[in-house]
């Protein structure tokens, strides 16, 4: 500890400007798959998909890699604008020394809050800042992120789940269709599933489904 204090001491003030921003990157990295997923649309997108596959009864196909590298990229591609007014206003005024981390930290969490807020009910919002006995908030800015992120990510487990409910619906009825018709000819030992797989798969494909889901997604946004 005496050695990393002399460390500071003896070094320079732009030496110890860029130590200060190596472990404000080191900490950022180590943060990002919490603010990934809890602080982006990253859950309501990999949830959504994780459910057209399973009412498509398909197993693991598409498998797990490929449902996660969508939504991720499907993530950066909404928050894009959300990514690029952080490092405008926060990031590149901090690397060029123009403002110290409080003032960083304050400008790049303003943007995150207002991408948050719009998709957050305010009935969830209420509830952490009832529980935390928390003022009501003036103003978006003023609204704290220990509230504002679980919040947000209820509500998009919500949001998510209505939507996974609404495409489970047209594959349930192909199912429906599929074992009254197989109790009908006395066929009672065939699996459903096997038969209304195809008819389900194909019904996707008709539909061009992939797309359609992916449009939904980022008009839910």
């Amino acid at each position: 500890m005496n050695e990393f204090m002399e460390f500071f001491n003896n070094s320079s003030p732009a030496n110890v400007s860029t130590s200060v921003k190596l472990i404000l990157m080191l900490t950022v990295l180590s943060l990002a798959p919490s603010i990934l997923i809890l602080m982006t649309c990253f859950t309501r997108i990999v949830i959504v998909l994780s459910f057209v596959r399973t009412a498509l009864a398909t197993q693991q196909m598409p498998p797990n890699q490929v449902i996660i590298g969508l939504s991720l990229f499907l993530s950066f591609f909404i928050m894009a604008p959300t990514f690029q007014q952080v490092n405008e206003e926060a990031l590149t005024p901090l690397f060029n020394d123009e403002i110290n981390l409080e003032q960083a930290y304050e400008k790049a969490a303003i943007p995150f809050k207002e991408f948050m807020s719009a998709h957050t009910r305010q009935k969830d919002l209420a509830l952490f800042l009832d529980y935390a006995k928390a003022e009501p908030p003036q103003s978006i800015e003023a609204i704290p992120l220990t509230a504002l992120v679980p919040a947000f990510a209820i509500s998009e487990i919500k949001t998510a789940f209505q939507i996974g409910f609404m495409i489970f619906i047209p594959f349930l009825v192909i199912d429906m269709v599929v074992a009254s018709v197989l109790m009908s000819m006395g066929m009672m030992m065939l699996p459903p599933v096997m038969i209304s797989l195809p008819f389900k798969i194909l019904l996707f494909v008709l539909v061009d489904g992939w797309y359609l889901v992916v449009r939904s997604l980022l008009q839910s946004f």
